[in-house]
């Protein structure tokens, strides 16, 4: 039975809400931000709130600032956040109105999440997958209650965006792995200006009953009792292991869907006049009032609930701007990772081939780490990886560590936000590069800005693998280089070995950098089976060696007296483009110095434009496509930093501009660049 004191609080928290969203209102002018209240919605945002745990964890939506009051912040918090303020302590004014993170103890933790249109479903589940695995390996980092109670998610979601690809997807995996996890989708019969049957044949209740071990249920969100009792039921079913749940709360929309797109733009006034029918408010006050409370007693708390916002809102406005200063802090977080060491070639040690590097690294990290798991589509114990860059694993640590996806790349990318929020670290595969892309808006939206605008407080921690380039008439789909695309990213890391001990140990660096790493690994390195690259192949280096991210190395050196007399060129390439300069190379005796970057974000800019500066010439040699590559961009880098010392404009050397790599392997050898096309460019440079 729900008790008065629990009523009282609601009521409270209502009125608070209420007068937030009247004095944002009425202060347009100084609320000159973007934002949503939660007029309307707040019965079944604080019945959920109110269930909820320290240990928990909740992803809310944009429109949840009774959520965040219901879990205990101030006006105050979120004031700071709606006027982008210093002293915001989500986001240190990087953020919106409502995008809250936070990692304390005392209540339930959020994880950052961007403008939660359906993309938070993903990193959300994330985090019931991740708090699935810690259990499961009975981790200590898996927070319970004080009486032993098992964590659990909720995931927030307006109803407009349960039709979002990325939902589904996480909804299959949540009931593939019975993930304790409750998704919440707020009906308010919006999509801004697009009503629900404009925009959808099913509401949310109605679609999941596709999703098989889906738990659902209809409520009234508007209803405070009634929400407060039916979330309370589900909640206990999901921590007794009964779930994942979707609950749909019918709620009515009473303010605006923004300050910027106001309600008086599209709906009529008998549609606001049926949605303010059913106003939580009212309705409490009403069941209040039956209960015998003296409304004395309800008018005070309001009249004290407006003179809270008021006096909190008074002191946001003159609360601090952020110091400009700051506008660069917590891109990355810190890594541990800044002085390779370990031993690179071992005096037992014997050669092994690309593929082989990455899989020992893994073994290794697995054997160390608890907490490490590995998975994406067919990495799993029947197949290993479609290059076998996986055999073994799910043998040797279990299916519930190595284990295979559905085709869902948004999934797999994603899902690493909430993994590594929890203390899981993943390691996740994309089959071929190609296939990054359902994948990107995750990357982007999600891992990418998470350590920025949760202010240090949510670096995602995974490795991404990507088998990556072409060869042998892989075709369209198969063959792709996306480096370019990746490094548009700002936020994440990119490595790019081009031999076996570099992969080894930039896979042990990557694993320990607390950011998201992306690793590509070039397909046809991996066996050493194209012709000259034979040298991929290196003496497996030990356990212990790390390398670290952003350390390029000149691997081939041109003879000084040449480099005095200014008859020597430098390139500048990695991953395939190491071969063809070697290649080319030696048709140039003592004439050519060659760099191979390792990693191209952090990039190591000191050597090669100390490279540069020696020699005068350079040529930047990529497989990708050359427009507007990333070639292209760091040639004029070069130039920018070391004009004085050139003799000869930087050349840039990459594949035909075509929109994609052609099956034929004539065709695909017309498209690429290779020795003999670099030696071209490169007597062309030595006689400049």
């Amino acid at each position: 039975m729900i008790s008065l004191d629990i009523l009282l609080r609601a009521w409270q928290l209502m009125c608070t809400a209420a007068e937030m969203a009247a004095t944002y209102e009425n202060n347009r002018s100084i609320c000159k931000y973007v934002h949503s209240t939660s007029r309307g919605h707040e019965a079944i945002q604080l019945a959920t709130a109110f269930h909820l745990l320290p240990c928990d964890w909740i992803s809310p939506y944009y429109r949840d600032e009774s959520v965040l009051l219901g879990l205990g912040f101030e006006p105050y918090h979120l004031m700071l956040q709606l006027l982008a303020k210093g002293d915001d302590p989500f986001t240190g004014g990087r953020e919106y109105y409502s995008h809250p993170n936070y990692s304390g103890n005392d209540r339930p933790r959020m994880l950052h999440q961007s403008s939660a249109t359906g993309m938070q479903a993903i990193p959300a589940t994330g985090l019931a997958q991740g708090l699935q695995y810690l259990a499961s390996i009975s981790s200590p980092l898996l927070r319970k209650s004080p009486e032993g109670g098992s964590p659990i998610v909720v995931c927030s979601l307006g109803d407009a965006s349960v039709t979002e690809g990325e939902v589904s997807e996480a909804f299959q995996f949540a009931v593939l792995k019975k993930l304790p996890i409750l998704y919440l989708v707020q009906d308010n019969g919006w999509g801004i200006s697009v009503r629900s049957e404009e925009a959808r044949s099913m509401d949310a209740y109605e679609y999941t009953a596709g999703f098989k071990g889906m738990e659902r249920i209809r409520i009234d969100g508007s209803d405070f009792l009634g929400a407060y009792e039916a979330m309370g039921e589900v909640i206990d079913s999901l921590r007794n292991g009964q779930g994942p749940w979707l609950v749909q709360a019918k709620v009515p929309l009473l303010g605006h869907h923004t300050s910027g797109v106001r309600r008086e733009f599209y709906r009529d006034a008998g549609d606001m006049s049926r949605h303010a029918a059913d106003d939580p408010l009212p309705k409490l006050r009403a069941r209040l009032l039956a209960l015998d409370v003296e409304e004395s007693l309800l008018t005070n708390i309001d009249t004290e609930a407006k003179a809270l916002v008021a006096r909190q809102f008074q002191q946001a406005v003159t609360a601090p701007e952020p110091d400009p200063s700051t506008v660069t802090d917590h891109v990355f977080a810190p890594t541990p990772v800044i002085e390779e060491t370990g031993t690179r070639t071992p005096g037992d040690g014997e050669k092994v081939i690309m593929v082989d590097a990455a899989l020992f690294a893994i073994r290794e990290i697995m054997e160390t780490h608890p907490e490490a798991l590995l998975y994406g589509q067919d990495v799993g114990r029947r197949l290993g990886g479609v290059f076998r860059e996986a055999a073994t694993l799910a043998e040797q640590f279990g299916d519930h560590r190595v284990f295979n996806t559905a085709i869902q790349e948004a999934y797999v990318v994603g899902s690493t936000v909430g993994m590594s929020a929890v203390g899981a670290l993943p390691i996740v595969e994309i089959q071929f590069a190609d296939y990054i892309y359902p994948g990107f808006n995750q990357l982007v939206t999600e891992i990418s800005k998470s350590c920025y605008l949760s202010q240090g407080k949510f670096p995602v921690r995974t490795v991404v693998r990507i088998p990556i380039g072409a060869y042998g008439g892989g075709g369209p789909y198969h063959s792709g280089s996306i480096e370019t695309t990746l490094l548009s990213i700002k936020g994440i890391k990119i490595a790019y070995p081009s031999n076996a001990a570099d992969m080894k140990g930039l896979m042990k660096a990557a694993f320990l950098d607390p950011n998201p790493v992306v690793m590509l690994e070039h397909k046809g390195l991996y066996w050493s089976k194209v012709p000259g690259t034979e040298e991929a192949k290196t003496i497996e280096p030990s356990a212990d060696y790390i390398l670290p991210l952003g350390k390029g190395l000149a691997i081939v050196a041109a003879d000084e007296h040449l480099i005095a007399a200014g008859d020597t060129a430098c390139i500048i390439t990695y991953g395939m483009g190491v071969y063809w300069a070697k290649a080319a190379a030696t048709r140039f005796p003592g004439q050519i110095e060659i760099v191979d970057l390792r990693t191209l974000y952090p990039l190591d800019e000191a050597l090669v434009y100390e490279t540069v500066c020696r020699h005068g010439k350079c040529l930047v040699l990529t497989e990708e496509q050359q427009n507007n590559s990333f070639a292209e961009a760091l040639a004029w880098r070069i130039t920018r930093n070391c004009f004085s010392r050139l003799d000869a404009p930087v050349e840039v050397a990459g594949a035909l501009d075509l929109p994609a790599v052609p099956m034929n392997t004539g065709l695909e050898q017309a498209m690429l660049p290779n020795p003999d096309k670099v030696a071209r460019i490169l007597e062309s440079l030595l006689n400049s």
